[in-house]
């Protein structure tokens, strides 16, 4: 499993959460599996998200999507967008 990995401040949470909510990208179509969205305790201003797919290609092109779109909307409902790719190592529940 890969995950992308996507870390930024937020201005404004429900602006950015509605934005995110409108899926421009296509989750499903893009072969995400599920997804997480986290925020700090001590900071509502800043979001993590993961997304997570099935195969690296899956997470390579919906990274390279994500870099186009994050050049549109940054300064507006995101600032300094991070991101990297990650494969799950191991994942335990208990």
């Amino acid at each position: 499993m890969y995950i992308l990995r996507i870390e930024h401040p937020v201005p404004d949470f429900a602006a950015w959460k509605k934005a995110f909510d409108n899926d421009p990208l296509g989750r499903r179509r893009s072969g995400v599996k599920r997804y997480r969205v986290l925020r700090p305790l001590n900071d509502p201003g800043f979001v993590m998200v993961d997304l997570e797919f099935d195969t690296l290609a899956q997470a390579e092109d919906t990274h390279a999507r994500l870099r186009q779109l994050w050049g549109r909307v940054e300064g507006t409902i995101i600032n300094q967008p991070r991101s990297r790719l990650v494969e799950v190592a191991e994942n335990v529940e208990l």
